[in-house]
Parts: C-alpha cells; sequence; structure tokens
C-alpha cells in the first residue's frame, strides 16, 4: 500500500481534522483551571526550589506537559466543545497520564475497547467521531475509519510525523527501518505501519546482536526467533541489512538512540567500506526536543546533592521511565509514581521501581532536613506535581 498517498489523500478529504475547531480560547482557560499550578510557577520563579519546614524541593528545569502533548489534550477538548452531543471515541490512551484520561471519560469520550490485545473497531458506527491520540494511528486504523465515513480528529505530535517522513523515505530508497523503540508501543506500532521493511530494536544489547549478523552471519531462525513480532512480515535478516535506516519512538533515551545509530554507521562501514557508506546507511536526527529537554534537565538535577529522587508519570510512559533510569544510575533512591495517591499514611509509598510491578516501600521520606529532587514526564501536568509535593511538605510536618 502506498502510505504516503493514503496519508495525503485522507488529509485532503473534509472529514479530517488536525488544527482544531476555533475554540482555543474557551479550551486554554479550562485547560489552565484543571492542570496548571500556581505553586509550580512560584517555583520556577525561584529558581526551582522551594523549601518547607526541613524539606527542599528541587525540581528539574524541564519537566511535565510538553508542547505536543498539551496539544492533544487541547485538541481532544476542543472536540468535545465542538461536537457537544456527538458520539466521541478515541482510539487510545490520549497522552500517557491516568488523570487526563481519566478527565476524558468523565466527559463522555469513550475509549476504544481491547479484547485480547486487540482493539475492536465494530463499537464505532459511521459517520462518529474519532480522536487519534499523540501517539499517532497505524495506516491500518486510520483506514478503517476513513471507509467507516467517521470525523477523524488527528492529535499525532509532530515529532512523532516526522519519524514517519524518515521511514517514508527508507521505503522509498529500499532501505529497512531500523525503529530503536518498544515494538508494543502504539507510537511504534503506528511508525512500523508507515515503514517497508523494519526491524524494531529495544537496546543497545539487541542492537548489538544485530551488528554482530551484519558482519559475521549467525542462526537465522535464531535471529527470527529473537525478534519475533519486532519485524515485518517477510523479514529475511541475510537480505534485508544489507541497507538500513535509523528511526526510533520519540519517548526513547536520546543517547541510546545516539549510541545506536552511531553502531549501525560504524557497523555498515566496517562491512563495505567508507566510500559506500551511503549505500548502505540512512539517519535523520528525529529525536523529540521535549523528550531531550527533560532528559537533560535530569542530567543537570542528579548532579546535585539530593537525598531522593521522585518521578512523576504514567506507568505506561516511556519519557518517564527513562528519567527514573537516570536517577537509578546515578545511584539515588527513585520512586516513580503517577499520582499523589501513590504517597500513604505513615510514611509509606507504592512506586514502580525499575522493570518490576508496584510495590510498597516503608519509611521512604528520611528523617531530619531532606533535599528531595523532582521530575515528571512529558504527559504530566503541573497540577499532578503540585499534589505530589504538597503531599511531602504534609507528610513531613508531623
Amino acid at each position: 500500500m502506498d502510505t504516503k498517498t493514503f496519508k495525503r489523500t485522507l488529509q485532503q478529504s473534509d472529514n479530517y481534522h488536525r488544527k482544531g475547531f476555533g475554540h482555543q480560547e474557551e479550551v486554554t482557560l479550562t485547560l489552565n483551571q484543571e492542570y496548571q499550578s500556581n505553586l509550580i510557577q512560584t517555583i520556577r520563579q525561584n529558581n526551582y526550589q522551594i523549601t518547607q519546614g526541613n524539606v527542599t524541593i528541587r525540581l528539574a528545569e524541564a519537566f511535565g506537559f510538553c508542547w505536543g502533548v498539551e496539544r492533544a489534550v487541547a485538541m481532544a477538548y476542543e472536540t468535545r466543545t465542538h461536537f457537544p452531543t456527538e458520539k466521541i471515541w478515541i482510539t487510545n490512551e490520549i497522552i500517557h497520564n491516568p488523570s487526563v484520561n481519566k478527565r476524558l471519560r468523565e466527559m463522555n469520550v469513550d475509549f476504544i475497547p481491547v479484547d485480547s490485545g486487540v482493539k475492536d473497531f465494530s463499537v464505532v458506527n459511521p459517520k462518529e467521531v474519532v480522536i487519534l491520540p499523540a501517539f499517532g494511528a497505524s495506516v491500518s486504523e486510520m483506514q478503517l475509519l476513513n471507509d467507516k465515513g467517521c470525523t477523524i480528529v488527528d492529535t499525532t505530535c509532530p515529532w512523532v510525523s516526522k519519524v514517519w517522513n524518515s521511514v517514508e523515505k527508507h521505503k522509498k530508497k529500499e532501505y529497512t527501518s531500523i525503529i530503536h523503540g518498544k515494538y508494543k508501543h502504539e507510537e511504534t506500532v503506528a511508525t512500523s505501519s508507515f515503514a517497508g521493511t523494519y526491524l524494531v530494536v529495544l537496546n543497545m544489547k539487541e542492537a548489538q546482536y544485530v551488528c554482530n549478523y551484519i558482519l559475521n552471519g549467525g542462526d537465522k531462525l535464531e535471529f527470527l526467533n529473537k525478534f519475533k513480532n519486532a519485524y515485518s512480515e517477510g523479514f529475511d535478516p541475510d537480505v534485508d541489512l544489507v541497507r538500513v535506516g535509523i528511526a526510533n519512538q520519540t519517548t526513547m533515551l536520546k543517547s541510546e538512540t545516539e549510541a545506536i545509530g552511531k553502531l549501525f554507521e560504524q557497523t555498515m562501514i566496517k562491512k563495505y567500506n567508507p566510500a559506500e557508506l551511503n549505500e548502505h546507511f540512512m539517519s535523520f536526527n528525529t529525536i523529540c526536543d521535549a523528550t531531550q529537554e527533560r532528559q537533560d534537565a535530569m542530567l543537570d538535577l542528579v548532579e546535585e546533592k539530593l537525598d531522593l529522587m521522585v518521578v512523576i508519570g504514567g506507568f505506561n510512559s516511556s519519557n518517564t521511565t527513562h528519567l527514573q533510569e537516570i536517577a537509578i544510575e546515578n545511584q539515588i533512591p527513585s520512586y516513580h509514581i503517577d499520582s499523589c495517591d501513590r504517597i500513604l499514611e505513615g510514611n509509606k509509598i507504592e512506586h514502580k521501581p525499575l522493570d518490576k510491578d508496584l510495590e510498597i516501600q516503608e519509611n521512604w521520606l528520611p528523617e531530619g532536613k531532606i533535599i528531595v529532587g523532582i521530575t515528571s514526564g512529558a504527559s504530566t501536568p503541573d497540577k499532578v506535581v503540585e499534589d505530589v509535593i504538597e503531599k511531602i511538605f504534609a507528610l513531613k510536618s508531623h
């Protein structure tokens, strides 16, 4: 399927909307009331620091809602304002934040049901309104909704669209897209649907395995089994790794995406020769600015003297998880929570350690004077951060 032509045709349709409906002023007022925070504004103005009693809070200098997320949420609110009585669906969480998704449900925006990992679009009737989330939607989903004659409101982040354009370029020149991401993540599912031949690698370890195969060959069956579900139909590592292009899920760790790109570039130089590199390797910078800024701010924050770190964001938020990784790499006790409700009475916290299930930590706030570092993922409203800070202050005041 010519995905580029399909996308162009869709965007020219009267049923397709990507720029809102002219209710920005009204919606901005609502969003500010629901998600902004005077306390956070005060902390920002006070060099990202506040002390109350024996607790000092140090905020990262870039955190929380990014432009793409803010835009997606605003468009979802605008959609409900513009279609006050119509049935509205959304194909996935608008962003990875439980409070925002809960709010949309309260506004009677329904989420497409998922049965055994598969979305059930049979619930959507022709002409109904369907919102595509900030992560985007796969080509097949968009085609299905378009064929039903639905009104499509596309809130896909422009940074995600930029990655789609990159894999389209790979496809046009018959390069395999190596996508640094999580193959099940909705953004990567959408990106791979625009690619031709593709392979998704999760981390540097998987990238090294692939590069070793490119240089030395190996057991094809083992390769295909190792990356099961993470490559395009009919993928053959002996044929499809001769020409590769690099792409990424926009929320991955910037330094790792860059290192993976460099590894594939060096591998192709070694396999062929420097003069032929452009025949075997393509790369475009598709690292999201907001993800990068939050990671850089976190790297600065962990250089300071901190007793512990609180990372706030959805548990399924990739960019939030990578912020927690930075704290752990710097050996700072770190607690990933999605809301202030995880901070419990009796100095307990319910948090999600990296790659583990939720667990409860007792006595998580040390006695005496403490410095707490705080950051939040790109899908976390300032109001949620404020609630966490207020709860920490209240706990330590007892």
